[in-house]
């Protein structure tokens, strides 16, 4: 069983948290990861302290509120595969949330350090940047809900939809070393949906000189730590994939290189 694989608890806690990941957990320094399933009227609240967080509402309504805003029956699409952007919260370190749930809600917690100072606000559908990556068997469908165009500390958050039969993360990149311009040192988790849920995805994580190098199945629910390395994923014939990214590190730009050996992939005409 791989260690970067975080598996979903059967049943949500008291809190209605599924599963977690802390730089403690990870083994790392900046990304945290949560995800929660709440019934109708059940509430989330936590002060933020050093950490910036990214509250995405990947299915479901709920009012959500903090120290210096308050947004009601947020919330758009009952089902991460509608394909629609989300509906998110970003709030800064230094603050507070508190999350009541309308209808059955799946909600996604990204965090990673702040510095604060910043102003809490929703990041609604229209708000969101939404792009085609790849052709052919590599086309999926991108939502940048926190890209680095936009004002953070650390956290950068995106979506992808990847259907079945296509390969997305692809060609093969990494962004584990901190040499800007060129590349940048980002941890990531990958947080899985997979429709039909019995479906699985594929992922590798592999670095150039094989000390690191793990294909992995992975169910609907779960999360893929990526400490370092390529990580490409494959969605099987049959079922569609979902994942969303939460990364961050000491600088808040997304870099990456590609795996020498299928870069030409790109490359053609």
């Amino acid at each position: 069983m791989s260690d970067l694989i975080v598996r979903p608890s059967p049943v949500p806690d008291k809190d209605g948290r599924l599963l977690s990941v802390t730089p403690a957990s990870a083994g790392w320094d900046y990304v945290g990861f949560e995800a929660y399933r709440l019934e109708p009227g059940a509430t989330l609240s936590r002060e933020t302290g050093d950490r910036e967080f990214c509250l995405v509402l990947l299915s479901g309504k709920a009012n959500i509120a903090t120290a210096d805003g308050e947004w009601k029956d947020v919330g758009g699409r009952m089902d991460v595969f509608e394909g629609t952007p989300p509906y998110s919260v970003y709030v800064p370190a230094g603050n507070r949330f508190a999350v009541e749930a309308l209808t059955p809600l799946e909600l996604a917690v990204c965090a990673a350090p702040g510095r604060g100072g910043r102003a809490s606000r929703l990041i609604a559908p229209a708000d969101v940047g939404a792009e085609v990556r790849g052709s052919g068997s590599t086309e999926r469908y991108i939502h940048n809900i926190l890209p680095e165009s936009e004002p953070a500390d650390s956290l950068l958050v995106v979506e992808v939809f990847t259907p079945a039969g296509h390969w997305s993360s692809y060609p093969p990149h990494k962004h584990d070393r901190d040499a800007l311009p060129d590349e940048s040192l980002l941890e990531e988790t990958y947080y899985f949906r997979v429709k039909p849920e019995q479906g699985f995805a594929v992922q590798r994580v592999y670095t150039d000189d094989r000390s690191l190098d793990e294909t992995l199945a992975v169910g609907d629910g779960q999360t893929v730590l990526v400490p370092k390395g390529y990580h490409p994923v494959s969605a099987p014939p049959g079922y569609e994939v979902y994942y969303l990214n939460v990364m961050a590190g000491p600088e808040r730009v997304w870099r990456f290189h590609n795996d020498p050996d299928h870069a030409w992939i790109v490359k053609k005409s």
